[in-house]
């Protein structure tokens, strides 16, 4: 199954990274609020960023290692997403 690795902008300027199989689905439940406590405070929310993974283990291992990344690091990968869309 494939699963996607996301990172979403909110309104307040921070990032929050999270997985899911239908990112578009996922996104609209960030901005209904029942998406994730800490965006449900920091609505609305959008899309900037997406990584195709080949399966919920890898999609996991991901967000996790960007949830590690300082915010500088997350930026660049927002702007080679935006920049190559």
């Amino acid at each position: 199954m494939t699963c996607y690795c996301y990172i979403v902008e909110c309104v307040d300027g921070t990032y929050y990274t999270g997985w899911t199989t239908d990112p578009e689905r996922r996104v609209k439940q960030h901005n209904k609020g029942i998406g994730a406590k800490y965006t449900s405070m920091r609505r609305p929310v959008k899309l900037v960023y997406l990584e195709i993974q080949s399966n919920r283990t890898e999609a996991m291992k991901r967000e996790l290692a960007i949830k590690k990344m300082r915010r500088i690091q997350k930026s660049k990968l927002v702007e080679g997403y935006v920049a190559n869309r």
